[in-house]
């Protein structure tokens, strides 16, 4: 590979991290995990 193409490539990398940053983030909720969930339900419900 060529040094151009190299530099070329690792510029693209770069803008491509930098935008996927700037992107709006989704509001998909946040992993928990199955025993997370079992720890806040219990939590929530002591007298259960």
């Amino acid at each position: 590979m060529n040094r151009q193409k190299k530099i070329k490539q690792l510029l693209k990398a770069h803008q491509k991290k930098a935008n996927a940053k700037l992107a709006p983030k989704s509001n998909k909720p946040k992993y928990i995990s199955k025993a997370d969930r079992l720890k806040l339900e219990a939590e929530a419900s002591p007298e259960t």
